[in-house]
């Protein structure tokens, strides 16, 4: 059998542990080539750049 707590944790003591289960917001820096919003420290996902170098060739929409 597997270990089993000895006692009962309070709903006082499991409080401050359930808080810290929260979601994040997410942060987004403008792209410094075309200016769309992106994440830190990732490629940019509309026009490949990444620290001013072309990544990945990004095909634009059909339409254009």
């Amino acid at each position: 059998m597997a270990p089993l707590p000895k006692k009962k944790r309070s709903k006082a003591r499991l409080g401050p542990r359930r808080a810290a289960y929260r979601l994040s917001v997410v942060t987004l820096n403008p792209c410094p080539q075309c200016h769309s919003p992106r994440r830190p420290h990732r490629l940019c996902p509309v026009c490949g750049y990444y620290r001013g170098r072309e990544v990945i060739a990004v095909e634009s929409p059909a339409g254009q």
